[in-house]
């Protein structure tokens, strides 16, 4: 069943060829309300797949490269002193907006990484004691490099656990990488979905309202308490992102109600970034997670 969200997901394709999976579960992000963390390689994608999510909605978009000097104050932004009245006034920095692509992020200090946290956490920030509300709907996209880049840090666990999901984008096979090299990528420019930001508030409230049935609780929680078995596992936070998500992934099926299969569609990605402190594994943890729980039951 073709929806306005499934025809924009198309669009998105013939900018971002060969990554329809990586789509929809971005689009799945930013429906359930989350924040989205891109890590991979320099030139696979990352910031053309934050762009056409801002561009398919009709949201303001900003880019802004981390760096080590960064400053929370270069994102928050200033109160400057009007010389006529004598009096301060704020001036915005770039958080506010409706997309924030923090590129590279792991190359910020951890001060600047804190002031990014809070605007995640509580949708607004606060700059010398008085507290400043972000546009609605705000999210955060953020790309970093792989760890073995140089002049990188991992980020702490309190800011990977604030982001909903983490995808990789990786190389495009070869049938991808040709079309491109032929020439057959729409560009960003060519996005013209239709949609605005009031349709995505409209799709988040369509997510809330998802059902939900008691079974499907019950294998939410299966997986939760069995990645408690063997360590810390995962977080109320991570379970509840995790029905989130779920039930957005249903929204772009065109489901009635959220399945095991919805959930197992976009576990890993919830998931992953929780359960190995972000370095990749050869075997995903998810998958094991899924597989003991499956066999369970």
């Amino acid at each position: 069943m073709h929806t306005p969200l499934t025809l924009a997901a198309g669009k998105l394709s013939e900018v971002l060829l060969g990554k329809d999976q990586q789509i929809r579960l971005a689009m799945a992000c930013l429906l359930a309300g989350g924040h989205l963390l891109l890590e991979d390689l320099p030139g696979t994608g990352k910031t053309t797949l934050a762009e056409a999510l801002a561009r398919c909605f009709g949201l303001q978009f900003h880019r802004l490269h981390f760096t080590s000097d960064l400053l929370p104050a270069d994102l928050t932004g200033v109160e400057v002193l009007e010389p006529g009245t004598g009096q301060f006034r704020f001036q915005p920095g770039p958080l506010f907006c409706q997309v924030l692509l923090a590129d590279e992020i792991n190359r910020a200090s951890p001060r600047t990484q804190s002031a990014l946290l809070e605007a995640m956490a509580n949708g607004r920030v606060s700059v010398n004691s008085t507290s400043h509300s972000l546009p609605e709907p705000f999210v955060v996209i953020a790309s970093q490099n792989g760890l073995d880049q140089s002049g990188t840090s991992p980020l702490p666990e309190s800011q990977l656990d604030r982001f909903l999901m983490r995808l990789s984008l990786g190389f495009p096979d070869r049938e991808a990488e040709a079309a491109m090299l032929n020439g057959q990528q729409s560009s960003l420019n060519q996005i013209n979905t239709g949609l605005t930001p009031q349709d995505l508030l409209q799709a988040r409230q369509a997510v809330h309202a998802q059902t939900v049935t008691p079974a499907l609780i019950h294998y939410v929680l299966d997986l939760v308490h069995t990645s408690r078995e063997h360590g810390p596992g995962l977080s109320p936070r991570a379970s509840q992102g995790l029905l989130r998500a779920a039930k957005a992934w249903a929204v772009l099926e065109g489901a009635r109600s959220v399945t095991p299969d919805h959930v197992q569609a976009v576990f890993t990605a919830v998931v992953e970034h929780r359960l190995d402190g972000g370095h990749r594994r050869a075997v995903p943890l998810s998958q094991t997670l899924l597989e003991r729980v499956d066999a369970f039951r």
